[in-house]
């Protein structure tokens, strides 16, 4: 393909001038991203003593475990873990998101073994960092926009990247080491960029449906296209026939272990008298997720849903989600930090370079002729992607309009 190198000039300035301003919160968006990767590693051992019991004679009651927990938790559990052994405390969830807590129950020594609460530790103040740069609203959306503009600075990134000349494996796809400190960081940069492009706008797409302009236009369309969770997945709808007395919760257990659900399975505990037990799993194949609903009086089982029943945009949105998290075992964890660490490096060579050919009181800021304009492809693209990125839209509109401001105060002058 031969480059257009007007367009090429072009797309290099704008690459330049969005990756200079994106660069700090790049640089913490992957570090904060590697470090909250080591989660499991760094709450396992600090959680263990809460965690894990020791058998000493027969455990008492769920039933009479969930009466301690609603007399010790900070909220009143609204869902618990099934342990998946005896050396296991049993867990009972209040609150939801961002706002759970769990209180931990020694089934042998009757007492509380302990309580976490995530937004107290050290894992939770990264994945604010991470995801809202510690500012709340304002902040998500920064880190939005930042990700929008991400998407830009890959695509322009291989453009750029694109060789006019003819292919080379030096400079193109191994750094070269003896042409000087500047063309190896600049290499460093581009390379690093082509090698984990596609993986960046998978990473990209896992995290997206966090955020919140984009986030909630996502759902929306989810929503009138009838392709996310179906209206009863969370027990819409379905009430429980009033009896008496419920069953007990060991019974409901008893029940829920029948249906050898794979992972770990959770019982969400019944609304008001006329609410429902649901079951469900949560494990790395998402395929065999499921989720049933029970009358809470008699343990009948009213609905049952699978992955299949599952909108495919829904599908799709938490196979990315997942993929971001590096939850599909081993092989994404390692993929994940690898791609973490990759972006740190490219976006460091990427401003030891600047540096180097940086003139003193000179942004540096690449020329492009007076006389080019962009096409109708540029613009078009340009433009669905405001249209999918809302926040960036506003920016290029911004951005666009300081430009002609500029100009006209450029020409007035003169």
């Amino acid at each position: 393909m031969k480059k257009n190198e007007e367009l090429n000039k072009w797309l290099w300035k704008w690459h330049f001038i969005a990756g200079l301003i994106s660069l700090p919160f790049i640089l913490i968006i992957s570090i904060t991203g590697v470090i909250y990767l080591f989660e499991g590693d760094y709450e396992g051992p600090r959680q263990k003593s809460i965690r894990e019991v020791v058998v000493n004679g027969p455990p008492i009651s769920f039933e009479q475990q969930w009466n301690i927990a609603k007399e010790n938790a900070v909220e009143k559990p609204n869902a618990m873990i099934i342990p998946e052994s005896e050396t296991k405390a049993t867990e009972f969830i209040s609150g939801k998101l961002g706002h759970i807590t769990s209180t931990f129950i020694d089934p042998y020594k009757k007492t509380v073994s302990g309580n976490v609460i995530p937004k107290h530790s050290l894992m939770y103040k990264a994945r604010k960092l991470h995801g809202e740069l510690l500012l709340g609203k304002f902040g998500t959306k920064i880190v939005e926009l930042v990700a929008s503009w991400m998407v830009v600075l890959i695509f322009t990134g291989l453009f750029i990247w694109w060789p006019g000349r003819g292919w080379q494996l030096k400079g193109f796809f191994i750094p070269r080491i003896r042409a000087g400190r500047r063309t190896f960081f600049r290499d460093m940069h581009a390379i690093t960029g082509f090698w984990i492009s596609i993986l960046l706008l998978m990473v990209l797409a896992g995290g997206f449906p966090w955020t919140d302009v984009f986030g909630d236009n996502f759902k929306w369309f989810q929503k009138v296209t009838n392709t996310g969770y179906p209206a009863t997945w969370n027990a819409k709808n379905l009430e429980s026939d009033e009896a008496q007395n419920p069953i007990a919760l060991d019974n409901m257990i008893t029940i829920a272990k029948a249906l050898e659900l794979s992972g770990e399975v959770s019982i969400d505990f019944p609304k008001g008298k006329k609410g429902v037990y649901s079951v469900s799993n949560a494990t790395p194949d998402l395929s065999a997720q499921k989720k049933y609903h029970f009358d809470q009086y008699t343990g009948k089982q009213l609905l049952k849903h699978n992955w299949r029943d599952v909108g495919v945009l829904m599908r799709g949105r938490m196979w990315v989600m997942a993929f971001h998290q590096g939850q599909f075992g081993r092989w994404n964890w390692i993929l994940m930090l690898l791609t973490g660490i990759a972006l740190a490096t490219m976006s460091i060579s990427a401003l030891v370079s600047y540096l180097k050919r940086k003139q003193k009181g000179n942004w540096g800021v690449p020329l492009v002729p007076e006389q080019f304009k962009a096409g109708y492809g540029i613009v078009i693209i340009l433009g669905i992607l405001s249209i999918v990125f809302p926040l960036f839209g506003i920016s290029l509109l911004c951005i666009l309009l300081f430009d002609f401001i500029k100009k006209k105060r450029v020409t007035g002058s003169n």
